[in-house]
Protein backbone atom coordinates (compact mmCIF):
# COMPACT_ATOMS: atom_id res chain seq x y z
CA UNK A 1 0.00 0.00 0.00
CA UNK A 2 0.92 3.59 -0.37
CA UNK A 3 2.26 4.88 3.05
CA UNK A 4 3.07 7.97 4.65
CA UNK A 5 6.32 9.45 2.65
CA UNK A 6 4.30 8.90 -0.40
CA UNK A 7 2.67 12.11 1.35
CA UNK A 8 5.74 14.11 2.70
CA UNK A 9 6.77 17.41 1.37
CA UNK A 10 3.89 18.17 -1.18
CA UNK A 11 4.35 20.12 -4.07
CA UNK A 12 2.97 23.31 -4.82
CA UNK A 13 1.28 22.42 -8.51
CA UNK A 14 0.78 25.95 -8.98
CA UNK A 15 4.51 26.42 -9.92
CA UNK A 16 4.39 25.28 -13.74
CA UNK A 17 7.24 25.58 -16.42
CA UNK A 18 4.18 27.11 -19.25
CA UNK A 19 6.42 25.25 -21.68
CA UNK A 20 3.63 22.27 -22.68
CA UNK A 21 -0.37 22.30 -23.11
CA UNK A 22 -2.87 20.00 -22.48
CA UNK A 23 -4.80 17.48 -25.32
CA UNK A 24 -7.01 14.87 -25.40
CA UNK A 25 -4.56 11.68 -25.97
CA UNK A 26 -6.23 8.12 -26.49
CA UNK A 27 -8.94 8.93 -24.69
CA UNK A 28 -7.16 10.69 -21.74
CA UNK A 29 -6.41 14.59 -20.96
CA UNK A 30 -2.87 15.00 -20.71
CA UNK A 31 -0.02 17.67 -20.50
CA UNK A 32 2.30 17.81 -23.87
CA UNK A 33 5.40 19.04 -23.74
CA UNK A 34 8.26 18.39 -26.29
CA UNK A 35 8.44 18.52 -30.24
CA UNK A 36 5.61 17.77 -32.61
CA UNK A 37 8.13 15.72 -35.06
CA UNK A 38 9.60 13.86 -32.83
CA UNK A 39 9.50 10.24 -33.20
CA UNK A 40 10.77 9.36 -29.78
CA UNK A 41 7.33 9.19 -26.72
CA UNK A 42 8.38 8.97 -23.73
CA UNK A 43 5.37 8.42 -20.89
CA UNK A 44 5.31 10.06 -17.84
CA UNK A 45 3.52 8.73 -15.03
CA UNK A 46 3.19 10.94 -12.01
CA UNK A 47 3.32 10.39 -8.28
CA UNK A 48 0.10 10.80 -6.26
CA UNK A 49 0.43 14.21 -6.22
CA UNK A 50 0.24 14.54 -10.20
CA UNK A 51 3.80 16.28 -9.82
CA UNK A 52 6.23 16.07 -12.77
CA UNK A 53 9.00 17.79 -13.95
CA UNK A 54 8.89 17.90 -17.67
CA UNK A 55 12.87 17.82 -18.20
CA UNK A 56 12.77 15.28 -20.82
CA UNK A 57 10.92 16.86 -23.21
CA UNK A 58 14.04 19.76 -23.56
CA UNK A 59 15.64 16.33 -24.82
CA UNK A 60 14.11 15.87 -28.28
CA UNK A 61 11.11 13.55 -27.21
CA UNK A 62 7.69 13.94 -27.10
CA UNK A 63 6.50 13.61 -23.41
CA UNK A 64 2.82 12.90 -22.75
CA UNK A 65 1.96 13.09 -19.01
CA UNK A 66 -1.70 11.28 -18.41
CA UNK A 67 -4.17 12.51 -16.58
CA UNK A 68 -4.80 9.06 -15.03
CA UNK A 69 -6.37 10.72 -12.04
CA UNK A 70 -8.76 12.67 -13.90
CA UNK A 71 -8.75 15.65 -12.05
CA UNK A 72 -8.73 14.52 -8.41
CA UNK A 73 -4.78 14.04 -7.17
CA UNK A 74 -4.16 13.25 -3.69
CA UNK A 75 -4.08 16.19 -1.19
CA UNK A 76 -3.03 16.35 2.37
CA UNK A 77 -6.83 16.56 3.61
CA UNK A 78 -7.86 13.48 2.37
CA UNK A 79 -7.10 9.68 3.31
CA UNK A 80 -4.57 7.91 1.53
CA UNK A 81 -6.18 4.44 1.86
CA UNK A 82 -9.46 5.37 0.55
CA UNK A 83 -7.91 7.86 -2.21
CA UNK A 84 -5.70 4.59 -3.55
CA UNK A 85 -9.03 2.33 -3.66
CA UNK A 86 -10.20 5.30 -6.40
CA UNK A 87 -6.92 5.24 -8.43
CA UNK A 88 -6.07 1.47 -8.76
CA UNK A 89 -3.08 1.13 -10.72
CA UNK A 90 -4.09 -1.51 -12.70
CA UNK A 91 -7.07 0.54 -14.18
CA UNK A 92 -4.01 3.54 -14.85
CA UNK A 93 -1.82 1.04 -17.04
CA UNK A 94 -4.96 -0.34 -18.78
CA UNK A 95 -5.90 3.56 -19.45
CA UNK A 96 -1.96 3.91 -20.73
CA UNK A 97 -2.79 1.67 -23.77
CA UNK A 98 -5.22 3.28 -25.65
CA UNK A 99 -2.41 6.71 -24.55
CA UNK A 100 0.58 4.72 -26.16
CA UNK A 101 -0.98 3.27 -29.08
CA UNK A 102 -2.33 7.29 -29.82
CA UNK A 103 1.12 7.98 -30.08
CA UNK A 104 2.04 5.10 -32.59
CA UNK A 105 -0.20 6.71 -34.84
CA UNK A 106 1.23 10.01 -34.39
CA UNK A 107 4.26 8.02 -36.23
CA UNK A 108 5.99 7.86 -32.72
CA UNK A 109 7.95 4.44 -33.09
CA UNK A 110 10.14 4.52 -30.25
CA UNK A 111 8.03 4.80 -26.44
CA UNK A 112 9.73 4.30 -23.07
CA UNK A 113 7.89 5.13 -19.95
CA UNK A 114 9.03 6.90 -16.38
CA UNK A 115 7.13 6.00 -13.33
CA UNK A 116 7.48 8.05 -9.87
CA UNK A 117 6.08 6.31 -6.62
CA UNK A 118 2.47 5.35 -7.52
CA UNK A 119 3.56 5.82 -11.51
CA UNK A 120 6.42 3.47 -10.65
CA UNK A 121 3.69 0.39 -10.55
CA UNK A 122 1.94 1.81 -13.48
CA UNK A 123 5.05 1.75 -15.42
CA UNK A 124 5.97 -1.63 -14.69
CA UNK A 125 2.35 -3.00 -15.63
CA UNK A 126 3.56 -1.89 -18.90
CA UNK A 127 6.58 -3.17 -19.31
CA UNK A 128 5.30 -6.65 -19.25
CA UNK A 129 3.30 -6.58 -22.30
CA UNK A 130 6.93 -5.29 -24.28
CA UNK A 131 5.00 -2.36 -25.80
CA UNK A 132 7.63 0.09 -24.39
CA UNK A 133 11.46 0.11 -25.41
CA UNK A 134 12.60 1.01 -21.55
CA UNK A 135 11.23 2.35 -18.11
CA UNK A 136 12.51 3.89 -15.55
CA UNK A 137 11.25 3.52 -12.00
CA UNK A 138 11.99 6.55 -9.16
CA UNK A 139 11.84 5.29 -5.67
CA UNK A 140 8.65 2.97 -6.76
CA UNK A 141 5.76 2.52 -4.41
CA UNK A 142 3.06 -1.14 -4.96
CA UNK A 143 6.25 -2.89 -6.96
CA UNK A 144 6.84 -6.50 -6.33
CA UNK A 145 9.40 -9.06 -6.70
CA UNK A 146 6.50 -10.94 -8.83
CA UNK A 147 6.44 -7.96 -10.99
CA UNK A 148 10.10 -7.39 -11.21
CA UNK A 149 10.07 -11.06 -12.45
CA UNK A 150 7.75 -10.40 -14.95
CA UNK A 151 9.62 -7.39 -16.88
CA UNK A 152 9.93 -7.70 -20.61
CA UNK A 153 11.87 -4.42 -21.03
CA UNK A 154 15.28 -2.60 -20.17
CA UNK A 155 14.39 -1.33 -16.75
CA UNK A 156 16.04 1.29 -14.78
CA UNK A 157 15.53 1.62 -11.17
CA UNK A 158 16.79 4.42 -9.03
CA UNK A 159 16.12 4.36 -5.46
CA UNK A 160 16.40 5.94 -2.08
CA UNK A 161 18.16 5.34 0.97
CA UNK A 162 15.52 5.93 3.59
CA UNK A 163 12.38 4.53 1.72
CA UNK A 164 9.46 2.93 3.80
CA UNK A 165 7.92 1.76 0.59
CA UNK A 166 10.86 0.23 -1.60
CA UNK A 167 13.56 0.15 0.72
CA UNK A 168 17.60 -0.82 -0.44
CA UNK A 169 17.13 -4.28 0.49
CA UNK A 170 13.87 -4.48 -1.66
CA UNK A 171 15.39 -2.69 -4.08
CA UNK A 172 18.66 -4.80 -4.11
CA UNK A 173 16.06 -8.28 -4.43
CA UNK A 174 14.59 -6.55 -7.69
CA UNK A 175 19.05 -6.35 -8.70
CA UNK A 176 18.91 -9.92 -7.93
CA UNK A 177 16.43 -10.85 -10.16
CA UNK A 178 17.32 -8.86 -13.21
CA UNK A 179 20.84 -9.92 -12.73
CA UNK A 180 19.15 -13.76 -13.87
CA UNK A 181 17.44 -12.54 -16.95
CA UNK A 182 20.51 -11.77 -19.79
CA UNK A 183 17.55 -10.71 -22.06
CA UNK A 184 16.29 -7.88 -19.90
CA UNK A 185 19.24 -4.88 -19.73
CA UNK A 186 18.82 -3.07 -16.46
CA UNK A 187 20.33 -0.28 -14.36
CA UNK A 188 19.82 -0.15 -10.50
CA UNK A 189 21.25 2.71 -7.81
CA UNK A 190 20.60 3.87 -4.43
CA UNK A 191 21.21 7.14 -3.56
CA UNK A 192 22.47 8.21 -0.67
CA UNK A 193 21.10 10.98 1.73
CA UNK A 194 17.59 10.86 0.32
CA UNK A 195 13.89 9.91 1.25
CA UNK A 196 11.45 8.64 -0.78
CA UNK A 197 10.26 11.47 -3.11
CA UNK A 198 13.57 13.48 -3.59
CA UNK A 199 13.41 13.06 -7.53
CA UNK A 200 10.16 15.26 -7.73
CA UNK A 201 9.43 16.80 -4.02
CA UNK A 202 12.50 18.48 -2.32
CA UNK A 203 13.83 21.64 -1.01
CA UNK A 204 15.22 23.92 -3.76
CA UNK A 205 17.33 25.69 -0.89
CA UNK A 206 19.56 21.96 -0.22
CA UNK A 207 21.88 22.02 -2.25
CA UNK A 208 22.95 18.52 -1.98
CA UNK A 209 19.16 17.14 -2.36
CA UNK A 210 19.22 19.42 -5.50
CA UNK A 211 21.94 17.56 -6.76
CA UNK A 212 21.11 14.09 -6.79
CA UNK A 213 17.95 14.80 -7.81
CA UNK A 214 19.52 16.55 -10.93
CA UNK A 215 21.82 13.10 -10.90
CA UNK A 216 18.41 11.36 -11.38
CA UNK A 217 17.35 13.11 -14.14
CA UNK A 218 20.15 12.77 -15.96
CA UNK A 219 20.48 8.73 -15.00
CA UNK A 220 16.96 8.39 -16.21
CA UNK A 221 17.80 10.40 -19.59
CA UNK A 222 20.65 8.13 -20.51
CA UNK A 223 18.58 5.60 -19.66
CA UNK A 224 16.64 6.61 -22.34
CA UNK A 225 18.57 7.52 -24.45
CA UNK A 226 20.64 4.26 -24.63
CA UNK A 227 17.14 2.33 -25.17
CA UNK A 228 14.60 4.48 -26.76
CA UNK A 229 16.68 6.73 -28.74
CA UNK A 230 19.39 4.08 -29.97
CA UNK A 231 16.17 1.79 -31.12
CA UNK A 232 14.84 4.25 -32.85
CA UNK A 233 18.56 4.76 -34.41
CA UNK A 234 18.55 0.67 -35.44
CA UNK A 235 15.02 0.30 -37.25
CA UNK A 236 16.12 4.05 -39.39
CA UNK A 237 18.66 1.98 -40.46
Amino acid sequence: MVGSQCCENPPDLSLSSGIGWVEDIGGLESYISGSLDSKLGILLVSDVFGSWQVKVAATGYYVVVPNFFHGDPFSPEKTMVTWYQSHLTEDAAKEARPVIEALRSKGITAIGAAGICWGAKVSVELSKLADLKAIVMLHPSLVTVDDIKEIKVPISILGAEVDHMSPPELVKKFEEILSTKAEVGSFVKIFNGVRHGWTVRYNIKNVEVVKRAEEAHNDMLEWFFKYVRSSFRRSAL
